[in-house]
């Protein structure tokens, strides 16, 4: 897996020669330090942390840990799982020159966080009545079976916390690399400045 960490700029648009529109998502992919290289002895796996960006404070712990890749901040770390770890070193940087134009990528992020929210909301449902006096516009209603089993089955949709899960667009097509300025065609989880996880099948 090749992967790097990037920062969502927006949406735009893009005139192909053919002069169709196509929407695109900016994203400011990399560079990233390469701060810690885990092998299968004796960490138990392979994988290769990256670093992106930087922040106001950190701890101790932290600014000893990314000590070694000459870092004095960095924003996030995630650890990116590779079949030959012995090809990179503490210190490298990786950039968006791993991708090519017409690259199909996955891209992860965390969506929009909504807080807690009703049913209509969070799964759709269709309300009761909208009439006067119904005073069931929005709500649950019965939730399940009374006497047998006596309690809601799994996976009932219910209000809840909606948002702020961490999801994959795959598929994503590589229309235009600008520097560290990668379009991808289509939309992207999370919100403008979410970060980003851009990844590509190794051969």
């Amino acid at each position: 897996m090749i992967a790097l960490i990037g920062k969502k700029l927006g949406m735009s648009q893009l005139f192909l020669e053919n002069g169709d529109v196509i929407p695109v998502s900016l994203i400011e992919a990399g560079p990233c330090p390469i701060v810690q290289i885990k092998n299968k002895n004796p960490d138990g796996y392979a994988a290769v942390q990256l670093g992106f960006g930087t922040r106001k404070r950190i701890n101790k712990p932290l600014a000893g840990h990314i000590k070694k890749a000459k870092l004095k901040s960095v924003g996030r770390l995630f650890e990116i799982r590779v079949n030959s770890p012995d090809k990179y070193k503490v210190g490298d940087k990786i950039d968006a020159s791993i991708f090519n134009n017409g690259d199909m990528i996955s891209v992860a992020g965390w969506t929009k966080g909504r807080g807690f929210t009703g049913g209509v909301k969070r799964w759709g449902w269709h309300g009761g009545p909208a009439s006067h006096g119904s005073m069931a516009h929005r709500r649950i209603g019965s939730a399940g079976p009374g006497t047998s089993p006596g309690r809601i089955w799994k996976n009932k949709t219910m209000p809840g916390r909606y948002g702020n899960e961490r999801v994959t667009i795959k598929n994503l097509k590589i229309v235009k690399i600008e520097k560290n300025i990668v379009y991808v065609r289509g939309a992207v989880p999370g919100a403008n400045n979410g970060y980003l996880l851009l990844m590509k099948e190794e051969k």
